[in-house]
C-alpha cells in the first residue's frame, strides 16, 4: 500500500501524521473485494485531518459523512470545499471533540466525488468508471477505511461518529470492529434499511436514470450531465430531510415574491426546493449521488449475523445513540430499536427534540456537542483503562 500527499505525489513513508490541521490525504488500498463478490480495483481512499495522533495512534476519532457531504468536517469553505464543515465548532481546539487532545480524521467515503474511488474516477484502463462501478454496501465503506487506516499504521480508534449514512457507518464500525473501537456515536439512522426508505432513494435513483443525459451511467466526458434528475431527487430527499411543521412555518402556501402560482408562479417552498437542487448540482455528482443512494437501500446490519437483533446484541462498543424527534426520513421507532438491542448503548436513547427533521444532526449545535462530548468521555475512559 502507498500514500499519496497529493494528486501528483506518491511516496511510501509520507509526514501526513504532522501536516496541518484539514491536509488531505490520500492511500491507496488496492482491489477491494466486496460484499456483492465483485472486485472494485485500485482504489483510494481520501481523507482529511485534524489535530496530531500520538505515537502510539491512539487518539484517533473517526468523523463520518452523509450522503452528499464529504470529508470537510470542520473549517471554513475554501476553493475546494464550496460550504464551511459540516460540524464546524465542534470539532477544533477547545471544541466537544478538542484536537489539542485528539487526532481526527474524516473519509470520503468510496462510491462518492471528492478523491476517493467513485463512478466518475478512472478505472485501470484509464477510462472512467461509469456503469461499469460495481455496487456497494455500507460494509464495504467501512472496509475500504480500515484498509486505509492499517496503511496509515492505525489499528485503533479512539471513537468513531456520524450522522445518517455516517451513523450506518460508525455503527457498521462498531459492530464489524468491535476490538478496534472505543466508543461510537450513532446519530439520526436506522439499523437497516425500511420499505419507505428504499422507496424514496430508488426514486431519487430514477429520477437522476431518467434524464436522457445520463446515458446509461457513462456521461463522463460527453460535456452532458443528468443534472436535471439530480435536481429533482434532491428535491424529493430534501422534503424527508426537514420536517413537516418546520416547512409549514417557513413557508405555509404562499406565492414566492410577487409570482402569482395560479398565473405560471411558483409557490414559495417550489422555489425553496429548487434552490437546495440548484446548489447540490454545482458540488455533486450525478453518478455519486446514484451510488450512495443505492449504498443507503442496501443498509442492513444483520446481513449474514443473524439479523439486527444478534447483530446489535452482540456489539461490545459503547455506543451513544441519538435521534431527532421530527425526522420522518429516520423515524424514533428506527433509533428506539437500536437503543434497545445493542450490547453497550449508553445512558438509552437521546432524544433531540426539534422541529428540524433529519438534518438536526447537522443544525442542533448545543444537543450534538453534547453528545460528541459524552461519546469523548466514553473515548477517554476506554483509552486510559487500555
Amino acid at each position: 500500500m502507498s500514500v499519496s500527499i497529493d494528486p501528483a505525489t506518491t511516496v511510501s513513508d509520507p509526514d501526513w501524521a504532522t501536516r496541518p490541521d484539514g491536509a488531505q490525504v490520500s492511500v491507496s488500498i488496492g482491489d477491494l473485494t466486496l460484499d456483492s463478490g465483485a472486485t472494485l480495483a485500485d482504489v483510494t481512499v481520501a481523507f482529511q485531518k485534524w489535530g496530531t495522533p500520538t505515537a502510539a495512534r491512539d487518539n484517533i476519532v473517526l468523523a463520518l459523512h452523509a450522503l452528499t457531504g464529504n470529508s470537510h468536517v470542520a473549517g471554513p469553505a475554501d476553493d475546494q470545499f464550496s460550504m464551511t464543515g459540516w460540524w464546524d465548532g465542534l470539532i477544533g481546539p477547545g471544541c466537544a471533540v478538542d484536537t489539542d487532545e485528539w487526532c481526527v480524521l474524516a473519509p470520503n467515503a468510496i462510491g462518492g466525488c471528492f478523491g476517493s474511488t467513485g463512478p466518475g474516477s478512472l478505472a485501470p484502463d484509464g477510462r472512467p468508471w461509469g456503469s461499469r462501478f460495481p455496487r456497494l454496501t455500507v460494509r464495504d465503506l467501512v472496509r475500504s477505511e480500515s484498509l486505509a487506516l492499517e496503511a496509515l499504521g492505525i489499528s485503533r480508534l479512539a471513537a468513531v461518529a456520524g450522522g445518517s449514512m455516517g451513523g450506518a457507518r460508525a455503527l457498521e464500525w462498531a459492530v464489524t470492529y468491535p476490538d478496534a473501537v472505543g466508543a461510537a456515536l450513532v446519530l439520526a439512522v436506522g439499523a437497516r434499511a425500511s420499505a419507505d426508505q428504499i422507496g424514496t432513494q430508488t426514486t431519487q435513483i430514477e429520477a437522476i436514470k431518467s434524464d436522457p443525459a445520463w446515458q446509461g451511467g457513462d456521461y463522463y466526458g460527453t460535456g452532458r450531465s443528468p443534472s436535471t434528475g439530480m435536481g429533482i431527487a434532491r428535491r424529493i430527499a430534501h422534503l424527508s430531510y426537514r420536517s413537516d411543521r418546520e416547512l409549514d412555518q417557513r413557508f405555509e402556501n404562499r406565492p414566492q415574491g410577487e409570482e402569482n402560482p395560479l398565473v405560471d408562479g411558483r409557490y414559495s417552498i417550489a422555489s425553496y426546493l429548487e434552490h437546495q437542487a440548484e446548489k447540490l448540482k454545482r458540488r455533486f455528482d450525478p453518478g455519486a449521488y446514484v451510488v450512495l443512494s443505492d449504498v443507503l437501500n442496501n443498509h442492513d446490519v444483520g446481513r449474514d449475523r443473524g439479523g439486527v437483533a444478534a447483530a446489535l446484541a452482540g456489539c461490545s462498543v459503547p455506543t451513544v445513540v441519538g435521534a431527532i424527534d421530527s425526522d420522518r426520513l429516520y423515524p424514533l421507532y428506527q433509533l428506539e430499536e437500536i437503543a434497545r438491542e445493542l450490547g453497550d448503548c449508553v445512558g438509552g436513547l437521546h432524544v433531540i427534540r426539534s422541529d428540524a427533521g433529519h438534518d438536526g444532526f447537522l443544525t442542533e449545535f448545543e444537543p450534538i456537542r453534547e453528545l460528541l462530548a459524552k461519546t469523548m468521555d466514553v473515548a477517554r475512559l476506554r483509552r486510559s483503562a487500555d
